[in-house]
């Protein structure tokens, strides 16, 4: 009787199998079973990041168009900013500050360091790319944004992921485009701006979204009203655009996904790669 090993010699070749071999076959036994509802509800961290770069974009317009002064979105941006501090240590009652021991003062100091650090070379960002025609500059800052939202992190454990890379890709266009706006002050502006915008506001995202997922979905919709209406203002076709692609991405897609889990077929069996489950350790010391 053939016998799965080989360390005997048996009368049948080497590739011989009986009929007991298939009886251990399994499939889909890691496959995971989505709920509609949890997938577009995690589908929301992709839709606030296309808004904050839609958000980002019809502000540099605004600005460079005249219809905006940096006064106003300084203003608004520091308003905003406070009450986003606020909320983000009412939401879980100071413990995450308690628990990285990180003081109100220290984060008053990194703030008043990095603004006059930001407004005393607002001049350098104003004529840094004065020798690149604008039509580059356009396109290194498309390249850039769509750079910032495939490394973003969106809570999945991939390799492509690099939330430095895609901060750092996100204030390059920041500086690109600042540098085509009229004045130093501008530019000062429209970068403190990008930092709250990248770098800030996914923070406050992932506190509402473990905290409170009710007042996180509700911020989440609020936003992507906001800013299908700014974009609308400047153009009608590219607000539809725009919210068909952010329907897709959160009702669509989803949809998608849990319809091709049901086509699934993978297969485990003897032929898989040995798992040895055995602690070993003690061969180790």
């Amino acid at each position: 009787r053939w016998q799965k090993v080989l360390y005997e010699r048996q009368p049948f070749p080497d590739n011989y199998v009986d009929q007991r071999f298939l009886e251990e076959l399994r499939k889909n036994v890691h496959a995971r079973q989505y709920r509609y509802r949890a997938v577009v509800f995690q589908s929301g961290a992709v839709v606030q990041q296309l808004c904050s770069v839609c958000v980002f974009v019809v502000t540099w317009w605004y600005m460079d168009a005249g219809m905006l002064s940096p006064q106003g979105l300084f203003g608004a941006a520091l308003v905003s900013s406070l009450l986003g501090y606020i909320l983000f240590d009412a939401v879980d009652g100071g413990a995450g500050r308690r628990e990285s021991g990180r003081t109100r003062w220290a984060d008053l100091k990194s703030t008043l360091v990095f603004a006059a650090f930001t407004y005393g070379f607002s001049p350098v960002l104003k004529t840094l790319t004065e020798s690149i025609s604008t039509d580059t500059i356009y396109a290194m800052s498309a390249l850039m944004l769509l750079g910032h939202l495939i490394f973003f992190n969106y809570g999945a454990n991939a390799a492509i992921v690099s939330s430095t890379l895609s901060l750092n890709m996100a204030i390059f266009a920041s500086v690109c485009l600042a540098s085509r706006l009229p004045r130093s002050l501008h530019a000062f502006v429209m970068v403190t701006f990008a930092m709250q915008i990248f770098a800030l506001w996914p923070m406050l995202q992932k506190k509402l979204k473990a905290q409170t997922p009710r007042c996180y979905v509700g911020v989440t919709v609020l936003f992507a009203l906001a800013a299908l209406v700014g974009l609308a203002t400047i153009s009608s076709v590219g607000a539809v655009l725009f919210a068909s692609l952010l329907l897709a991405i959160s009702c669509l897609c989803p949809y998608c996904l849990i319809r091709l889990q049901l086509l699934k077929d993978n297969i485990h069996g003897p032929w898989d790669e040995a798992e040895i489950k055995e602690d070993l350790s003690r061969f180790l010391m």
